[in-house]
């Protein structure tokens, strides 16, 4: 499953994206600096899009650690979301593109073979998050995980939850019905490419 993704948009872009689609983002521990990265890696802190008690239509944009620990203290990163509701924690986490891996084409090489998933025409996009407070690791949150899509499938056996941008509040809303969101998405919505 997904163990790395990346993330160049700056907070600007992002808070005017997420205005577009009716969600105001707030920053209770100031905005965040959000630096250009290509790897975003298990126990890095990134930024997530959380909703606020209380106040709909409001999340707070903050950095938390990706994953907790969980059984035997092996990461949680990735968890499957199939036929649970999310009641509480739901986040957005914020992307330009993930990778997956595969076994290396050549069975020479010993490296396994990297590929960059991109949404199709979005500069960026969020996958469907949960937070919690670990008491080893403070706030963290995992990648929720569906069936793979057609784009997926040739690659991996399963996919992260990726939302369109009309369902991001949605998402935030624990009111709307975490089924009816988080589903593959149909053939051609995301570009892959081989990178080193």
């Amino acid at each position: 499953m997904c163990n790395e993704y990346s993330l160049k948009m700056d907070t600007a872009t992002i808070v005017q994206d997420l205005a577009a689609v009716s969600i105001e983002a707030r920053f209770s521990e100031g905005a965040p600096n959000i630096a250009a990265r290509d790897s975003i890696r298990i126990t890095d802190s990134a930024p997530i899009l959380r909703t606020v008690e209380g106040e709909g239509g409001t999340a707070d944009l903050v950095q938390r650690r990706w994953s907790w620990p969980g059984p035997g203290g092996r990461p949680v990163y990735n968890f499957r979301s199939d036929g649970r509701e999310f009641a509480t924690g739901r986040c957005l986490i914020i992307v330009d593109g993930f990778y997956e891996f595969t076994d290396p084409a050549d069975p020479a090489r010993k490296r396994k073979d990297k590929w960059l998933f991109t949404r199709a025409g979005e500069s960026w996009f969020c996958i469907a998050g949960i937070w919690r407070t670990a008491p080893e690791v403070g706030e963290a949150f995992t990648m929720l995980t569906t069936a793979p899509g057609p784009d997926i499938a040739p690659y991996h056996d399963r996919q992260v939850a990726i939302l369109d941008r009309a369902d991001w509040a949605a998402w935030l809303d624990p009111s709307v019905s975490a089924k009816t969101l988080l589903k593959p998405l149909p053939a051609g919505s995301l570009t892959v490419e081989q990178v080193s």
